[in-house]
């Protein structure tokens, strides 16, 4: 039977995954980080998500970037002691953009304070030894555009801090997300060209989600080797937004695909956010945590993902 179109994406993504394990062994010794992001935890005391992750063997996790004020979020002396207790670092910080501060916002006080919450979220990323920050170029759970200059509006506001980023040693991790949340930035390609519009050294990766790419992408491993070396992290849920292995996610060829772009390296995380089906997932960040559902939600994603890496690396 002739294969699908996707198959034979899948077919060739494949054969390069076995001509490096057959070629250069040695570059598949080393795993691929798996983190986890934490604000889908809602309410829930640091120390109690960190030893949850501890205890499922996640050595990163990626920080809830609840800094929305000068009084509010994680202090970076006790966030390092909570983390050095479990013998977990931070992989990176996940800002969240809402209408509150939005960088592509037609209002200048919405776009001022998402420049000084981007500002806030530096500085403490610096200080507990975060590698990246998540940038959403529009706000999340606003679909619908103010007018045709976002992508002009956004790109300049996060030019305002760009320097900032170089300063602090972080990296600025453009999200792409679907349509149905965001109004601007939804796939790989237009990361790219939003990056490429600020042209800044300080503004150069991309955090991809694997979620929002099942609607925006052709194919979602082909995207992941077009992202290349700018890719810095990587959201994964299933395919209904909950634990890895619970959907029809085609997870195997995602790994062989960061295999394959030497996505297994310290710069570069895998990191589970299953967040569950619907439309904006911000509410679930105040929500009050179910412990014993949160545990399963990690150890059946974290279990899976290794069984499924192992599996490919023999």
């Amino acid at each position: 039977m002739k294969p699908q179109n996707y198959q034979l994406i899948n077919n060739k993504i494949k054969e390069q995954f076995e001509q490096l394990k057959k070629n250069n062994p040695d570059t598949l010794t080393t795993k691929l980080n798996l983190s986890w992001s934490n604000w889908g935890f809602g309410m829930e005391d640091l120390a109690d998500s960190a030893k949850r992750l501890s205890k499922a063997g996640v050595d990163f996790i990626e920080l809830h970037g609840n800094h929305y004020g000068d009084d509010l979020g994680y202090k970076p002396e006790e966030t390092l002691k909570i983390l050095g207790d479990h013998n977990i670092k931070a992989a990176g910080v996940c800002g969240m953009f809402s209408t509150d501060n939005d960088l592509s916002s037609n209002s200048g006080v919405q776009r001022q304070n998402a420049i000084d919450y981007i500002r806030r979220e530096l500085d403490f990323a610096s200080a507990v030894g975060a590698g990246y920050m998540l940038i959403v170029p529009g706000a999340v759970g606003r679909a619908a555009p103010y007018d045709d200059m976002e992508f002009a509006r956004s790109a300049e506001s996060l030019s305002i801090v760009a320097d900032d980023f170089v300063k602090h040693g972080v990296r600025a991790a453009v999200e792409p997300i679907r349509s149905a949340e965001v109004s601007v930035i939804h796939t790989i390609s237009d990361a790219k060209k939003y990056i490429q519009q600020i042209n800044h050294p300080g503004i150069g990766h991309i955090n991809g989600d694997v979620y929002h790419m099942q609607v925006e992408e052709s194919h979602i491993a082909q995207a992941l080797i077009d992202a290349g070396s700018m890719l810095t992290n990587l959201h994964l849920a299933d395919s209904n937004r909950c634990a890895l292995g619970d959907g029809s996610l085609d997870l195997d060829t995602m790994i062989m695909a960061l295999y394959v772009i030497g996505y297994n390296n310290e710069k570069c995380f895998c990191t589970p956010e299953p967040l569950g089906p619907g439309g904006d997932p911000y509410p679930a960040m105040f929500g009050n945590p179910d412990k014993k559902k949160l545990d399963q939600l990690v150890n059946d994603s974290i279990a899976y993902f290794r069984a499924r890496e192992n599996e490919l690396l023999g």
